[in-house]
């Protein structure tokens, strides 16, 4: 008889520390050494996000151009380097922050640097491949407009913040005709600093290695600090938008709430993982496999660097968008009204502990969590920390934070369809 093994949830987490240095020119340098690995990944990270721009598309595009060319390696011989060595290099942006990254073996880490050296200091941004790179993705923005999960994402982050917000604001595709490369290079030069700038260095990271990480990053240019002007969100609380064309609708519901720093955010991020985190959440039991309205749907709480929020998203039949929609109600009033069981919370426990786990199964999904343990300005104890009230909350808290803050003249509500 075959008997499954028992699930066996750790009391506690505990997170590697990370050593750091601190370049002649500023650039902090956090390093998660592993010798199991033979491997190096070394993480650029900007204050350069699609917040900072002054121009619409142009932090996205900066990003990434970046590798596009350097003042002596073309586009494809970057490219045909990183490939010969076996080395990868990602570029992502995001509200708030550019992310530059490399992956070498330990023994092309050399070769895989004077590449790096290459696209972070001495981009070239040449006018052909920016007409190339606006032109595609001027196409494909439009394209991927069309799309009803697309439409309500956009207005959901209107709704949330307003059209004048850096976190609400979008712009027409048309405006891609409007970028030169000297938009690119005043972006790359105000913001690709190192008052700007942090790194993170993770895997076999040998005194060697971080001399020459170290020399790359001493050689940015200070640069001075710039702050933006946030204005303060407006928020709408209701927007439909038609399509008649569309066979479903795409629903977007959740409110303005707060930053990782505040001590409810580990709470909510609990209330959303019950109402929509996880395949067997209560959103997914009643709009999935009760009704059928849906494929899927999920509930988290985002964060951004000044704002967050709680956000629920599903697309339905047309048909049966005022169903779902009662039904998503329905679910956050029972949170509120009634006591979640002790058996319930603790399978939402065992599903939020097992993610954090998967996540940190490896260097660089350390990396990962440390890069954004260090932008929301704590140490990797916060990890550890945010496990424990994980484990702690009860099921009186968990109703606590939603009677709180799931009132629902307090929700935005975003239909596409």
């Amino acid at each position: 008889m075959r008997q499954q093994p028992d699930i066996i949830i750790p009391d506690s987490v505990v997170m590697p520390r990370t050593e750091c240095r601190t370049t002649a020119n500023g650039v902090k340098i956090y390093i998660l050494d592993s010798e199991d690995f033979e491997v190096v990944r070394f993480s650029f990270i900007f204050r350069a996000g699609t917040s900072m721009q002054h121009k619409p598309f142009t932090a996205s595009a900066t990003v990434n151009m970046i590798s596009e060319g350097s003042q002596s390696k073309t586009a494809q011989e970057i490219a045909e380097m990183l490939d010969f060595y076996g080395s990868n290099y990602d570029a992502n942006i995001d509200r708030d922050y550019a992310y530059l990254s490399f992956v070498s073996l330990s023994k092309f880490f050399d070769k895989t640097a004077e590449v790096a050296e290459e696209i972070i200091l001495h981009p070239s941004f040449g006018n052909k491949e920016l007409q190339i790179y606006c032109s595609k993705r001027k196409q494909g923005l439009a394209i991927e407009r069309k799309k009803i999960d697309v439409q309500s994402r956009e207005l959901f982050g209107k709704a949330l913040f307003g059209e004048e917000h850096p976190y609400g604001k979008t712009s027409p595709e048309i405006e891609y005709d409007n970028i030169t490369r000297d938009d690119l290079v005043a972006l790359y030069n105000e913001l690709y600093t190192a008052n700007n700038c942090f790194i993170v260095c993770s895997g076999r990271v040998t005194e060697s290695v971080l001399r020459t990480i170290e020399d790359i990053a001493s050689k940015l240019p200070q640069g001075r600090a710039r702050g933006v002007e946030f204005p303060a969100p407006t928020v709408t609380h209701r927007i439909f938008k038609e399509d008649d064309s569309a066979l479903l609708s795409s629903i977007r519901i959740g409110r303005l709430l707060f930053e990782r720093k505040h001590p409810d955010f580990v709470g909510m991020q609990v209330v959303a993982t019950t109402l929509g985190g996880y395949f067997g959440s209560r959103l997914m039991q009643n709009l999935r496999e009760e009704h059928g309205y849906t494929y899927g749907v999920m509930a988290a709480m985002v964060n951004f660097e000044r704002e967050g929020y709680l956000a629920i998203a599903t697309q339905v039949a047309k048909e049966h968008r005022d169903d779902a929609l009662r039904e998503i109600y329905f679910e956050i009033e029972r949170l509120r009204n009634e006591l979640i069981s002790e058996e319930e919370l603790q399978m939402v426990k065992n599903m939020m502990i097992g993610e954090i786990l998967r996540i940190l199964d490896g260097p660089f999904g350390i990396a990962d969590v440390t890069i954004e343990n260090i932008m929301c300005g704590y140490d990797n104890s916060a990890t550890e920390q945010s496990v424990d009230a994980i484990l702690a909350i009860t099921p009186q808290e968990v109703q606590r934070l939603a009677q709180k803050y799931l009132e629902r003249e307090d929700l935005v509500e975003v239909v596409v369809g």
